[in-house]
């Protein structure tokens, strides 16, 4: 796979490569009209978004939701989304970044808390799988954290380097789990999460994907 001279990605999946913050914020919105509430605003989604999602809910509820609710929104959330991803797209300009920095002699892999079962077809059937020397998606249930996620992620990845590596994300969660496995992070705002919501992170923040690799090549050399 890589070595620790080499500078690493790792690509988080939903609103980073794939667009797909319309879809989320539709599946969203059919998840609380279980609930009563008032629909969000594509806006106010990135505004208020945060995960573990039952913290998010929580802030639009303005308490915790009962085991009997997430498990109600959390199956709204998860068809309707199912519903609207075949007309989901790869972002702007994601498969020529994939390319370069592969013909680059670099090494990428892809990190999500989708479904790992779900995950693997959409990569593949995005014809980018053969990118990545390493695709993980969740393997358990929804709702957690990505930190944990991603220090099994770099274990697994012979000869990858921590402190070479770059997560690529568009949530202050990624920047969270870059920082607990040693990582640096990049943070685009084309996702689920505003500048103002970012800038908390602590990391770089970019407008594009194309910045996002530019700046990640600078930190992991």
């Amino acid at each position: 796979m890589g070595n620790h001279s080499t500078p690493h990605l790792v690509w988080d999946w939903n609103g980073t490569l794939l667009h797909d913050t319309e879809a989320v914020v539709a599946a969203t919105n059919a998840a609380f009209a279980e609930l009563g509430l008032a629909p969000l605003t594509l806006e106010r989604y990135r505004d208020t978004y945060c995960v573990p999602i039952p913290r998010f809910y929580e802030r639009l509820l303005g308490r915790v939701p009962s085991q009997e609710e997430w498990l109600v929104m959390d199956d709204t959330f998860h068809r309707h989304y199912t519903e609207r991803l075949a007309a989901c797209r790869l972002a702007d300009g994601a498969e020529v970044l994939l390319e370069g920095w592969q013909s680059a002699g670099r090494t990428q892999s892809l990190l999500s808390m989708a479904g790992h079962e779900q995950l693997v077809p959409l990569v593949t059937g995005f014809g980018i799988a053969e990118r990545f020397v390493r695709v993980d998606g969740r393997r358990g249930p929804s709702g957690g954290s990505k930190a944990a996620h991603l220090v099994r992620h770099l274990r697994a990845l012979d000869g990858v380097a921590p402190e070479r590596t770059v997560v690529v994300g568009d949530v202050l969660d990624d920047a969270v789990a870059a920082r607990e496995a040693g990582a640096h992070a990049v943070l685009h705002t084309g996702g689920s999460q505003s500048r103002r919501s970012l800038a908390r992170g602590g990391v770089p923040v970019v407008d594009t994907l194309d910045e996002a690799v530019a700046l990640a090549l600078e930190l992991a050399s």
